[in-house]
């Protein structure tokens, strides 16, 4: 897709603004429709340029989202730049890898993560007790947990923020707020990493991104102003997107097998 037509256009904007929307609402897991959206509905044709116009959504996304955690103080810079480091060279090794699959065949891998996304939410984020960061040799271990969550952030075109927040957590011993702003210190430079070599390979739908990003800060802050609203409904919410993950997943399982 060179240009978009004016169809195009508006239904890339209505999809990023209900990735934005979902983000903000609910947090972790809601970039995950992302690409399904881009495939099945704004009309990607090509699996590998949907996770690729999918992974620049998801980190400007994500670095514009951490904005507002710096400013509140919310962000372990240290610990942040550990988990990056590692996590680029995975997302790069993870992307590259994401590249050679048969498109149809990640598809498939994309919907089983999916079932898995839409479980953790039903399960629910747990607070994890105060804070106790930095544990003892907590640096090795951010490495280690930096590059896995990089290399399966590249290598399906996601934000990923669903692991790498108890990833932190676990690895470190921050508090839960703390490991959501950080987190997104990470999403950001895991997702340029692989949308650059995508990119490299031609595989970004430079309009449909654009379109794709401008409703998706629209959404973000339709979101925010929802959260504060909706923040009692919460639980409910995660399990009626966690729902619409699964719903999801079934079609891509069944019409990429069927294909």
């Amino acid at each position: 897709m060179l240009h978009l037509d004016l169809m195009q256009a508006l239904l890339a904007i209505a999809c990023g603004s209900a990735v934005g929307f979902s983000l903000a609402l609910i947090g972790g897991g809601g970039s995950i429709l992302a690409v399904p959206l881009l495939l099945y509905v704004v009309g990607v044709r090509d699996p590998h340029l949907a996770i690729g116009t999918s992974a620049l959504a998801v980190s400007l996304n994500a670095f514009a989202n951490l904005i507002p955690h710096a400013r509140a103080g919310h962000v372990r810079w240290k610990a942040a730049f550990i988990f990056a480091a590692t996590g680029v060279v995975g997302a790069f090794i993870g992307s590259t890898i994401g590249k050679a699959v048969n498109g149809q065949r990640l598809l498939v891998l994309f919907a089983i993560l999916m079932i898995v996304v839409a479980v953790l939410m039903l399960r629910g984020r747990r607070g994890g007790g105060p804070d106790r960061y930095p544990l003892p040799h907590a640096d090795p271990r951010l490495a280690g947990v930096g590059l896995g969550a990089g290399a399966l952030s590249g290598f399906f075109g996601i934000g990923g923020g669903f692991l790498v927040v108890p990833g932190l957590m676990l690895a470190s011993g921050m508090e839960i707020i703390h490991a959501i702003g950080t987190s997104l210190f990470a999403v950001g430079a895991f997702g340029l990493t692989a949308a650059t070599n995508y990119a490299f390979s031609g595989l970004i739908d430079w309009p449909v991104a654009a379109a794709f990003i401008g409703g998706g800060v629209a959404g973000g802050w339709l979101g925010a102003h929802g959260a504060k609203k909706l923040a009692k409904k919460r639980g409910a919410l995660n399990a009626i997107f966690a729902g619409m993950i699964i719903a999801v997943a079934i079609y891509m399982l069944f019409h990429s097998l069927r294909g």
